[in-house]
Formats: structure tokens, C-alpha cells, sequence
């Protein structure tokens, strides 16, 4: 299953759930993200030819992060740009996260481990610009899509 998360018509977040299957090839992301998230299924003796990367200048506005989640479970907050609070949800082993726009917290509901992939090199204070989370009291952790 895939859940995405829309805040005023822009993409926030999309989960690819643990339990997501299709045939082939495909790909979440628009082609305007600095950032693609793709799902393959292949059987046993499908060949990728062998290849290079070519250089390629690429203009890289904000960096978008991908959350794999290797162990344990984590609640994901999500917020507009305006640093409002939107809603959160539950993220299990397997699931993959691209977090695309607007701001984000955690709370690791249990011993957690992820893997993180984002653009480099981190920019330490230039990178990231903190606030205050939500009030407890206030989470919604909505259904996940169908």
C-alpha cells in the first residue's frame, strides 16, 4: 500500500508500506523531486545491464530524506511550511518513508532502526530549522490509506 500525505495540494510524504507489492517497475515521485523513490520486482534471472552515471547538473532546493525502517516502530509527525501541525502516523519494519516537503518529528515507540538517505554533504545549522513539536494531547494518528 502506499499512503501519501497532502497538505494544500503538496506532497509532504510518501510511505511505501511494508506490505506494498506490484509487478515490475514503478516509481512514487514526480519528476520535479531532487529525490526519486522507485519500487522493483524482478524474477529470478532479469539482468539490469551493467552501467554508468553520467554527471548531470542538478539544482538541489531542499533536501528530501528517505527513512527505511529496519527495526522497531516510530510515530512520524508531520507539519506545514507554516509549521503547523497536519497529522502523524505509524511506521513498522520494511516500510520506506520519502519525506518530500513541510517539517517532520519522531518519537520511537519502540527500539528503533533506520536507515537514512538524503543529498549530502549535511550542512549542520544551515540544513535544518527546529521548532517546537505539538502538544502531545493534540496527535492525531490517522488510518492509513488504503
Amino acid at each position: 500500500m502506499i499512503d501519501r500525505i497532502v497538505h494544500e495540494g503538496r506532497e509532504v510524504a510518501i510511505i511505501i508500506r511494508h506490505d506494498y507489492h506490484c509487478d515490475g517497475i514503478a516509481f512514487f515521485t514526480p519528476r520535479t523531486f531532487s529525490q526519486q523513490l522507485g519500487y522493483m520486482n524482478r524474477p529470478a534471472g532479469y539482468v539490469i545491464a551493467p552501467h554508468i552515471h553520467k554527471p548531470v547538473a542538478r539544482e538541489v532546493q531542499y533536501t528530501k530524506e528517505v527513512l527505511v525502517i529496519k527495526s522497531g516502530r516510530v510515530r512520524v509527525d508531520f507539519y506545514s511550511d507554516a509549521r503547523e501541525y497536519l497529522r502523524s502516523t505509524v511506521l513498522e519494519v520494511g516500510d520506506v518513508i520519502l519525506l518530500a516537503f513541510g517539517g517532520h518529528g519522531f518519537e520511537m515507540l519502540a527500539p528503533t532502526e533506520m536507515i537514512e538517505v538524503k543529498q549530502g554533504p549535511y550542512a549542520g545549522n544551515q540544513d535544518k530549522d527546529r521548532f517546537e513539536a505539538v502538544d502531545v494531547e493534540l496527535i492525531r494518528t490517522e488510518p492509513q490509506a488504503e
